[in-house]
Formats: structure tokens, sequence, C-alpha cells
């Protein structure tokens, strides 16, 4: 495997200037700012949010690197993770030239910014277990294939994939290999951050919207080498991290401890949940989960879907996914919401 990240990035992309302000001009602590043109008598919120946000986010970025054992410049932050997906494809793929592979059924995302993006989509469905299909995969990469999108803990499947066929994908592939780990937080399987060294193609995607909670904050992470984080610094907005989300974010990374009691009483309520199901009637089968759902077989799928609207539950239909037919993906709730779901199931038995 031979990675060249001056090869993989696009033309106008390596000649772009990217904006610059004046607060990326200078170094240091500054007195007086009079170079934005912000209202400078304030806002109507007790908090003033009349200046613009810190354009990098180090100090989240300085925090972060702590809790994940990384090196700030190994950091981007997005809004939301969505915001990575896209830039990735804007960075490294010649719309209507190149194209990237997905592996379905997975994160719908990937195939939304790609068409956004106008990129080619390659499909190597996962095998019948929910695990890499390694020799359709190979058969579908190109000279033009610049992504390979990978989720583990897979979405809306649960489980981690193996970690050996990841590294054999990333030993064998001459483009960026991203590995989406939104939900690693809630599965045993080790994380790839610290991989990174090992693997110059690698990006690693994690985000603050599951484990931590914030999904009403807006903020994903991109881990990878400071020279894939440059070329995303450089396409971003200038100030695509509002100051609010800064400050909270901030507030949130001192509770770590708390974030994991969470993780522990989630995966608690999983294994409850999966026991639960596999109780039910009409239900065929609970798909193994390293997420904060379950993916669940059932008979009637669409029937039980509609019937829970009724109750005003609201879960995921996955019936028309392939290789998830009648199958709902039902997120862990508290434990007032896991009981009014199983109560409702009951009456939909009984009727």
């Amino acid at each position: 495997m031979s990675f060249n990240l001056e090869q993989i990035t696009r033309e106008n992309i390596k000649k772009l200037t990217p904006y610059s302000s004046a607060r990326d001009e200078f170094s240091g602590e500054a007195k007086v700012f009079l170079d934005a043109n912000e209202n400078s008598l304030g806002s109507p919120l007790t908090k003033w949010y009349n200046r613009y946000p810190d354009p990098h986010q180090r100090a989240i970025k300085e925090k972060l690197g702590r809790i994940k054992g990384i090196a700030p410049e190994h950091i981007f932050l997005g809004n939301g993770s969505d915001e990575c997906i896209d830039l990735l494809f804007r960075s490294f793929c010649e719309p209507g030239k190149d194209n990237v592979v997905i592996c379905p059924p997975t994160y719908g995302m990937y195939e939304v910014s790609a068409n956004i993006n106008d990129i080619a989509i390659r499909k190597a469905p996962l095998l019948e277990d929910f695990q890499l299909n390694l020799v359709h995969l190979e058969t579908l990469v190109d000279a033009n294939t610049k992504l390979i999108w990978l989720c583990s803990p897979n979405n809306p499947t649960g489980n981690a994939l193996n970690r050996a066929d990841i590294e054999m994908v990333l030993n064998n592939f001459n483009g960026i290999v991203v590995i989406d780990e939104a939900y690693i937080n809630f599965s045993k399987q080790k994380t790839f951050i610290q991989e990174l060294v090992d693997y110059p193609n690698l990006v690693v995607l994690q985000t603050l919207s599951k484990a931590w909670g914030l999904a009403g904050l807006r903020l994903g992470m991109a881990f990878a080498s400071a020279g894939i984080i440059g070329i995303l610094d450089k396409v971003k907005p200038p100030y695509n991290i509002n100051q609010a989300t800064q400050e909270l974010v901030l507030k949130a990374l001192e509770e770590v401890g708390q974030v994991n009691d969470m993780i522990r009483i989630l995966v608690d309520m999983r294994e409850a949940m999966a026991e639960v199901f596999r109780s039910m009637p009409t239900v065929e089968k609970v798909y193994p989960s390293d997420a904060n759902f379950l993916l669940v077989k059932i008979k009637e799928a669409r029937n039980i879907y509609e019937f829970l609207l009724t109750k005003g539950i609201v879960l995921r239909d996955r019936s028309n996914v392939t290789l998830c037919e009648d199958c709902l993906r039902v997120t862990i709730g508290t434990e007032k919401e896991n009981t009014l779901l199983v109560e409702a199931m009951h009456e939909w038995y009984a009727r």
C-alpha cells in the first residue's frame, strides 16, 4: 500500500487560498477587536455573543486531545459528523469523475453526501452476518476510488466490524479509509484513533451526539494525520463551531465520569431490552449490538411501527433496507420510555 496525500487531494483544493480573518494573521492576546465588523455594543442576551468564536476551537481540541490521547493537530471539529463527511467528499473526490465505496446497510448520509457532491457510489453489501465482504469490496476499487466508508459499530445493524478485516482494507487501499465510530463508546471494541500513527490513509470519525448526549449542540470529530486535518481546516467555513457550542462542550468535557456512568446504564438497559424482545412471540431475531440501539427482526414490522406511532412512540422502520427486511431499529430510552414501549407492544399482541 502506497498512500500519497498530495496525489489524492483535488487539484483545486491544493490551489485553494483559505479564507483568512485578521485573527488568523496575528498571535498573542489583543485588547481591542475592531477587525470583524461585529456589534461592539453587545447583544440582547444576558451572555454576550457579539464576537465571532475561535475559528480553530483550540481550547476544545486541547481538552479532547487529553481525553483521547492524541495531539490537537490531529483533530478536526465539524458542525456534526455530517460536516466532516461532506468536507471529505469536497476535499478528495472530483465531481463526475471519482467514486467511493460504501457497505450497506450503513449510515445513509454517506450516500446522500456523495449524491450532493456528484460522486459515484459503489456498493459492497455486508455479508449475512453484517461483516465486510472483502472479496466484493476489492473488485469495486479502481484508480478513481478515493474513499472507502466503514461504520463500526455499524448503523443500523449495531455490530462492530471485524478489526482484522478493517486492517486488511487499510493495508491494501491507496485512498482514504474512513471509519465512523459514532457508537464506539458503547462497544467493547477499541477505537482506531491510536492506529493513526500506522495508517496515514486513516480518518476516524466520532461524535458528541451519542454517548455524550450532546446531539443538540452538533459537534462531530475527525481524527487523522496532520496533513489531512490541514486540508479539512482549509476547506471548512471559518467559524463552523459557534461560541455557545464551544462553551457548553468545554463544560461537558469536564464530566467524563458522568458520561461513563451513563454508558454503563445504557448498555445494561440494552441487554435487558434485548431479553424482553426475545420473549415476544413474533420476534424472529434480536441482533447483537455494540451501540445504544437494537435491531429487531419481527413479523409485521411495518404494522407494528405504525401502531406504535398511534401511541406516540417513534421507532425507526428499517424494513426496506437491504439485509434488514422486517426489522425495526430501537434506541435504548430512559427506563420510563422503555417501559412505555414494552407496554405498547403487549397491547399490540393483545388485540
